[in-house]
């Protein structure tokens, strides 16, 4: 599949595009986008990908250029959500959750390989998704719950949230990236307008967290109560 030409007249363009932390939550929702996969389809795009790869010697533009072009693939094939097949774990990955793949340097390779690297890392993904989707149900404030209710499930949900981000990146290298997108999708998830979202957990990180460093208990729970407090009004109460 071609790459259209206008993503090439600016690559931060296209990364930019493609990147998933920028998708919205429901761009990613297992429940808005179906993915049927069998033996048939996994052996078609693995194919597919695996006449892309490019040669041994190549540089590292063509490369990125190979993990771009599969990207879009991906996304034209099963939708936005597929973008986040390479946000892997560490500095290579960008500080993602996927273990498969690491970065365009050290997983293209022999054609066949890098395709089952690809093909392994877009499941890995779309699991991840499916598990947020039902930590985000089972997380969410009841409908018709006070201010106060609201407030102590949404400190719980975050906290929990937070501390699930950091066990699965090892808090690597820019693994809050992936904390604030989870935590923004978390609120949208509860019909929440993807600014505020936004706001709300820019307001509540506000650069706390940082690359390499596991944040205190202390820290994390902080980060809920605040979190809560500004959307809610109310301080929330610990059962704990």
């Amino acid at each position: 599949m071609a790459v259209p030409a206008r993503f090439w007249r600016n690559t931060t363009a296209v990364d930019y595009e493609l990147a998933p932390a920028w998708l919205p939550w429901s761009a990613v929702d297992p429940a808005l986008i179906a993915f049927t996969w069998d033996e048939a389809e996994a052996s078609e795009i693995a194919t597919m990908i695996a006449s892309m790869v490019p040669p041994d010697d190549a540089g590292w533009e063509e490369r990125h250029r190979f993990t771009t072009e599969v990207t879009v693939l991906l996304a034209a094939r099963y939708g936005r959500w597929a973008c986040g097949w390479q946000w892997a774990v560490g500095e290579g990955g960008g500080g993602g959750v996927v273990t498969h793949w690491c970065c365009s340097s050290h997983s293209v390779g022999r054609p066949a390989a890098t395709a089952a690297k690809v093909v392994a890392s877009l499941l890995e993904w779309r699991d991840w998704l499916e598990e947020l989707a039902e930590r985000f149900e089972q997380l969410a404030p009841p409908d018709g719950t006070d201010a106060g209710d609201r407030s102590r499930h949404l400190e719980r949900a975050a906290t929990r949230l937070v501390t699930v981000v950091m066990d699965r990146t090892g808090a690597e290298c820019g693994w809050y990236g992936l904390c604030h997108t989870v935590l923004t999708w978390f609120l949208s998830s509860t019909g929440m307008g993807a600014e505020e979202a936004k706001k709300a957990v820019d307001t509540a990180i506000g650069g706390r967290f940082k690359s390499w460093t596991v944040p205190s208990r202390t820290l994390i729970d902080t980060v809920g109560e605040e979190l809560a407090v500004d959307l809610t009004g109310v301080l929330p109460y610990r059962e704990r």
